[in-house]
């Protein structure tokens, strides 16, 4: 599969910058392929240009992406760990597929995402972390049987541990992936998302980090 499968490039486009005017709030997204948007053409229609675009209503938002190809938690949290001081509220991780092909263990999974969690919040000072759930592998179209049901079988192990680490730490969020089984929803690859998907996605991301921080607010 590695060596016959498409392979499409990072969209161009910014992955950082501020926008919009009101209250404050500070948004680092990171991950894999899916956080970088691999699958469009532009960031504008990736997950971070469409996330960004639904936060902006009534804030002022400072936002910054790292993501890259190939990454699995360990890389990210060794990207995010050389990252300069500095402060961001909410922290997206969209991690996990690279994790599931390389069959990496439940255990060391664990490891890592808490290690990138508890990073985020002592380096960082972020106070909201949404965990992106792994994908259903097994409807991916490229992948063929029975690579598809046991790639599938292992990210359902992988989201079952990024659930359990939300449901232990207050400051977590598990957002599942839960969309429509259609084709229109992969990019051309059968591998990534789409401009489709990636709308979707945005716009789950948005409703749940919206009502997270009315909550929080609410509460202080």
């Amino acid at each position: 599969m590695r060596r016959s499968a498409l392979r499409l490039p990072e969209p161009s486009g910014p992955r950082f910058g501020q926008l919009g005017h009101g209250t404050p709030l500070r948004l680092l997204v990171a991950g894999d392929s899916s956080a970088a948007g691999v699958g469009v053409g532009r960031q504008e229609d990736a997950l971070s240009g469409q996330l960004v675009a639904r936060l902006t209503k009534g804030r002022h938002l400072t936002w910054r992406l790292e993501a890259t190809t190939g990454h699995r938690s360990a890389d990210t949290l060794a990207r995010v760990h050389a990252l300069p001081p500095q402060t961001f509220d909410v922290a997206v991780l969209a991690l996990g597929v690279n994790d599931v092909t390389r069959l990496a263990r439940g255990r060391k999974f664990h490891m890592e995402q808490s290690a990138l969690i508890q990073l985020l919040r002592d380096r960082f000072g972020v106070k909201l972390v949404v965990l992106c759930g792994v994908p259903p592998m097994a409807d991916f179209p490229a992948l063929p049987s029975p690579l598809a049901w046991v790639l599938g079988q292992h990210a359902k192990r992988l989201d079952r541990v990024l659930a359990r680490l939300a449901k232990q730490d207050p400051s977590v969020v598990h957002l599942p992936f839960n969309m429509p089984h259609d084709p229109t929803l992969a990019a051309r690859d059968g591998y990534h998302p789409s401009a489709e998907a990636y709308f979707l996605w945005a716009e789950a991301l948005a409703e749940i980090i919206n009502t997270q921080l009315a909550n929080r607010t609410a509460a202080e």
